[in-house]
């Protein structure tokens, strides 16, 4: 009898131990939430377009291998739910920076999910050597007028390798006459994709034969496009104000060296960390600048940080 009492207490406990649990999985998280957060941890097959494009040119989904390669595109970036919702908190903070400089050179939109896919709208280095954003090669960077060194590497610098990349596609589109095969030829040079559609006689990325990584590239930029446009379809719940906005800063002029940025920065009412954070450009704690060329430093505006004296 005892056992049977023992035994009874012991599953009421784990009962009420669940509803507990459950009671907390359920609570929501803002009681001015909007939208009621569903736990659905059941994986669903996804549910193909059908109508997919990139830059308006549209992906032949009637084609046996390319649904299959845009179906494990979409399956994969819609069920990395944590990297997927880094991207719709990134986009938010600086797609606005690069939409403009896009448009200004008539590159179209949809290459903004082409630095998505490079680095995850972050200072990414690759082993190769590939960095920031857009992870453009040192001798790339420099053919098209950035300043790369050890004190200054103009790669992190947001605006002008954007304005790089800009430059970067428009040649290619020029040479291989599609904004599809532009964007294969970011990651597998213009020389590469040219080779590879004159070995193989296309005239169309998708006709291509290629290895994985350039095989896989352009089906995943248009993933991450059709993923990020469309939030609720895919399973992402956020509310605008869980993503993350950009800093308003404003620029000083420099012309000559800077000895020492911590106190530099200390001048303006921010830390070292700070100054860093929205000048990445900057790669050493001084500026060297024997030519006296002028740079511009982004300073963020009052109010946006506290910091300890």
């Amino acid at each position: 009898m005892k056992i049977v009492q023992k035994s009874l207490a012991i599953v009421g406990l784990a009962a009420l131990g669940m509803l507990f649990i459950n009671a907390y999985q359920n609570a929501p998280t803002d009681e001015n939430f909007e939208k009621q957060i569903i736990n659905d941890y059941n994986v669903y097959a996804i549910q193909m377009p059908s109508y997919l494009d990139f830059a308006g040119e549209a992906v032949p989904l009637s084609n046996p291998d390319i649904y299959e390669r845009m179906d494990k595109e979409l399956l994969v970036n819609t069920y990395w739910q944590s990297n997927g919702l880094l991207m719709f908190k990134r986009a938010k903070k600086y797609f606005p920076i690069i939409e403009p400089i896009l448009a200004k050179h008539g590159i179209p939109d949809d290459f903004k999910y082409l630095a998505v896919i490079e680095s995850g709208l972050t200072d990414a280095r690759s082993p190769a050597g590939a960095s920031g954003f857009w992870q453009i090669m040192k001798a790339t960077g420099r053919e098209h007028g950035l300043e790369v060194n050890d004190n200054v590497d103009e790669r992190y610098n947001l605006e002008k390798a954007t304005e790089v990349a800009c430059d970067y596609l428009l040649k290619a589109k020029k040479s291989l006459g599609s904004w599809t095969s532009a964007a294969a030829a970011y990651n597998a040079g213009n020389y590469g994709i040219s080779k590879r559609l004159k070995a193989q006689d296309v005239t169309s990325y998708y006709d291509l034969l290629l290895g994985e990584e350039t095989g896989r590239y352009v089906f995943r930029i248009i993933a991450l496009k059709e993923i990020l446009s469309n939030p609720d379809k895919y399973g992402f719940n956020f509310r605008d104000k869980d993503l993350y906005t950009t800093v308003p800063t404003y620029q000083v002029a420099v012309d000559t060296a800077v000895t020492d940025f911590a106190g530099f920065a200390k001048q303006f009412g921010i830390n070292y960390k700070i100054l860093k954070l929205h000048n990445p450009w900057l790669r050493e704690p001084h500026l060297n600048n024997s030519s006296r060329k002028e740079y511009f430093i982004d300073i963020p505006r009052e109010g946006y940080y506290q910091t300890t004296p």
